[in-house]
């Protein structure tokens, strides 16, 4: 499975905003890119996918292959997987038809755990995981917002990087999309939680405020900085030494974002289900294991569970 991956034949799954944020990039760029679309889908055939961006500028994309089933996409390349990780249990399904004996899986899904449930379904040597540190909403039907950032981290779940791993780096960098190739996943997926732990937690429990109503609430921030030493510190007990300095580095980053309105306080607000098990159960657990010390995040963990809870029985 060391194979290149050169010229690509590729497949999304998952076109919600990360998706078609990355897709629509490679599409631009040159690249076979086949859509798996389960919401926008007539949407896109019809009018394509629009992305909208200060920074860059906005984007039009028409034709767009768009499928409704991956077994109309057929065997690929690379797929690269951005449904939310609630949503894992439907790859069993829609994986298969888009394998052929090479096919390397990308995931660009958050948290922890993704890998390995990709790795035991499908074989630990086809498995690739990808961070996206990124700012985007879907705003409607086929419409990306892109907000601020957009480099990728990309590494082998088992080893260290290989032919088909640089690959992806250059294909993603002739893109326009800033790619690191990395030597250890899991100390890019504690750098990522860094800041996903603490700030798509507070967006929910502080009563769905955006980043930067949490910054100006002086007790939110703290607790937010809080949050972001002991997950230093837990990726440190479990041999990913991350400096402390990141705090201050995150608080600035933030402040760029503006009033942004993280994913996960989007999923809870409209009732969809929220990634509660890969971003804060698991990084709990694993925490615990190590004998790591995790009052803050056992806290912040508990109080979502509690908010997700009455959110749906409310609604039920």
């Amino acid at each position: 499975m060391s194979g290149q991956l050169t010229d690509p034949r590729i497949a999304i799954v998952g076109s919600g905003a990360v998706g078609c944020f990355y897709g629509s990039r490679l599409l631009h760029s040159g690249r076979d890119v086949h859509f798996l679309m389960r919401n926008d889908l007539e949407h896109v055939t019809r009018y394509g996918l629009r992305i909208e961006s200060e920074e860059e500028g906005d984007s039009h994309l028409s034709p767009i292959s768009a499928h409704g089933d991956t077994k109309d996409i057929g065997p690929c390349d690379l797929v690269m997987i951005a449904l939310k990780s609630t949503d894992n249990e439907v790859l069993e399904e829609l994986i298969p038809p888009l394998l052929k004996d090479h096919t390397a899986l990308l995931t660009l899904q958050n948290g922890l755990g993704n890998e390995s449930f990709l790795a035991e379904r499908f074989g630990t040597e086809r498995v690739i995981g990808g961070l996206c540190f990124v700012c985007l909403n879907r705003i409607s039907p086929g419409v990306i917002k892109h907000v601020a950032e957009g480099r990728v981290s990309v590494g082998e779940f088992s080893g260290l990087p290989l032919p088909r791993t640089h690959d992806i780096g250059l294909m993603f960098k002739h893109a326009g999309i800033p790619c690191r190739v990395s030597h250890c996943l899991m100390f890019e997926r504690w750098r990522k939680l860094v800041w996903n732990i603490p700030f798509n937690g507070l967006a929910i429990v502080s009563g769905k405020m955006d980043t930067a109503a949490i910054l100006a609430d002086r007790s939110l921030r703290e607790r937010a900085c809080s949050l972001m030493s002991e997950v230093i510190e837990i990726a440190g007990c479990c041999g990913h030494e991350l400096p402390l300095s990141m705090v201050d580095e995150q608080i600035s980053v933030t402040k760029g974002m503006g009033a942004y309105k993280p994913s996960s306080l989007l999923d809870y607000t409209t009732g969809k289900q929220v990634e509660v098990e890969s971003i804060w159960g698991e990084a709990l657990r694993i925490g615990m294991a190590a004998g790591a010390g995790v009052k803050l995040l056992q806290e912040l963990y508990e109080e979502i569970c509690s908010a997700v809870c009455r959110r749906d029985c409310k609604s039920g």
